[in-house]
């Protein structure tokens, strides 16, 4: 069992929470993590990506090579273009439609996810609405890793509990709104893949 994913955004949109929550279910898991980030300008805004890589079998580098990732999880649809040259032949891309407009020269929206749709293996997802819609606009990054979920090889309950752990000190209501999330982004990619 294998999976490498690089997780793309901008700083504050929870890459980093990704991650975490993957690392804990991949250890829940009996499973080896490595893993590799790099912040942007260390702000809000700055692009922000993360090579993991998880295997029953040790693994000998924390960077993935070009064209043998297995997904890419963007949480911008700009930054998932960024980074499809990792994208194996046969590796899904699940990203977020909404783009994080934070530069001048940003390009149209639309070409963006023109260019999305061209690929054979794709979800793409209105994160940041379902979170709206489950009562925590923050929790699109646990609604967009429910939404790559279905294409790891970790058990989704191992995910859920995950979640548990890395929010476990913030109390039971901000458990529950980003189990939901995560639920929300499951149902979403069984249904749209």
């Amino acid at each position: 069992m294998k999976t490498d994913i690089i997780l793309a955004g901008v700083g504050g949109q929870g890459i980093l929470s990704i991650a975490a929550t993957l690392g804990m279910a991949a250890l829940a898991d009996n499973l080896n993590i490595k893993q590799a980030e790099t912040h942007g300008m260390s702000q809000r805004g700055g692009a922000v990506v993360s090579h993991m890589r998880i295997s029953d079998k040790k693994i000998a580098s924390d960077l993935i090579p070009l064209g043998k990732a297995d997904i890419i999880l963007s949480v911008e649809p700009m930054e998932s273009l960024r980074y499809l040259p990792f994208l194996s032949e046969t590796g899904y891309l699940v990203t977020n439609i909404t783009s994080f407009i934070n530069i001048p020269n940003y390009p149209d929206p639309e070409k963006v996810m023109e260019q999305i749709r061209k690929l054979p293996h794709y979800v793409a997802i209105d994160a940041d609405q379902i979170a709206k819609e489950i009562g925590n606009a923050r929790a699109s990054n646990m609604v967009m890793l429910g939404a790559a979920s279905p294409f790891t090889d970790i058990h989704f309950d191992k995910i859920r509990n995950g979640v548990k752990a890395i929010f476990e000190k913030k109390g039971e209501d901000v458990i529950d709104l980003n189990i939901r999330a995560l639920e929300a982004g499951y149902e979403f990619s069984l249904q749209n893949k």
